[in-house]
């Protein structure tokens, strides 16, 4: 399994990099390989330390790659200059990615209106599963929000296919997940009663149980999903919350407001997307 870690060359990002967990969960989900990529965007001058030409970039990237290879992980290092989203996505599909990383710390709900974060944007372009990772605030210490990145996974789902996607790649991570909740969150324009989603979410735990051993939680939930989500997630301390998300035309790169794009933009957790078209199961 390969994977592609998108890193902005910041102390934050080394330090998040530098969590032996982290590793330690790449590693037991079967990552052999990292693409370490940087990307100088096109409005950043030249002069500026670390980032006036590609080999300034390569040489800030050596303790990057050596913490990979320390951990046995073989690495390669690219860097390009451009758009960063498009870039990285641009990357994880030539290299044929099995699984995209950027590192965030979120967003306020102010900001979280302005279009421009590359994170957000790889978000909505990637055709890669992508992984999420929270760093933590200047303020903390620690490196990043959650170090065990697959260790409890809350999926939340709307029983759409586009969350069937996500879900039948849970077994993926099954040699570091040791924990599985089920979520589903009533609103306002629901169809679905909460006894039948309850039953649901019965049968997909029946799943779980039998392709990974785990004996999964159930929860249903009723208002804004974003936000019952989150409120989920604290509920049963998970680590990493798994979403499906929706095909990406011209027209819903220029939207804000889906479910996954305000938990990613404005969350405490890790967050794994699948988008359309990603790899199922084993």
């Amino acid at each position: 399994m390969r994977v592609v870690f998108a890193t902005d060359l910041s102390d934050a990002n080394e330090a998040a990099i530098r969590s032996r967990t982290c590793l330690d969960c790449l590693d037991n989900i079967g990552v052999t390989k990292v693409h370490l990529v940087t990307v100088v965007p096109d409005n950043v001058s030249s002069g500026l330390p670390g980032m006036d030409t590609a080999a300034d970039a390569r040489k800030a990237l050596k303790p990057q790659r050596e913490v990979f290879e320390s951990a046995g992980f073989a690495v390669e290092t690219h860097v390009a200059r451009g758009t960063p989203h498009r870039r990285i996505t641009g990357f994880a599909d030539r290299l044929d990615a099995d699984m995209v990383i950027v590192g965030s710390r979120g967003e306020s709900a102010l900001s979280n209106r302005l279009v421009g974060s590359t994170t957000r944007n790889v978000a909505r372009t990637t055709r890669r599963p992508l992984l999420v990772e929270r760093i933590a605030p200047p303020e903390s210490d620690k490196a990043v929000v959650k170090e065990h990145l697959f260790e409890h996974v809350l999926v939340a789902t709307d029983f759409s296919e586009n969350a069937r996607r996500a879900f039948e790649y849970l077994p993926r991570l099954e040699g570091a997940t040791q924990a599985v909740d089920l979520l589903y969150v009533k609103s306002g324009k629901s169809q679905t009663s909460v006894s039948d989603a309850t039953a649901q979410l019965e049968d997909l735990a029946v799943e779980v149980k039998s392709e990974m051993g785990i004996e999964a939680g159930i929860s249903v939930r009723e208002g804004d999903p974003a936000e019952e989500i989150r409120a989920e997630e604290t509920r049963v301390d998970a680590t990493t919350t798994l979403l499906g998300t929706r095909g990406q035309s011209p027209l819903r790169r220029l939207l804000l407001g889906s479910v996954s794009e305000s938990v990613v933009a404005r969350g405490n957790n890790n967050v794994l997307l699948i988008p359309p078209g990603a790899a199922r199961g084993r």
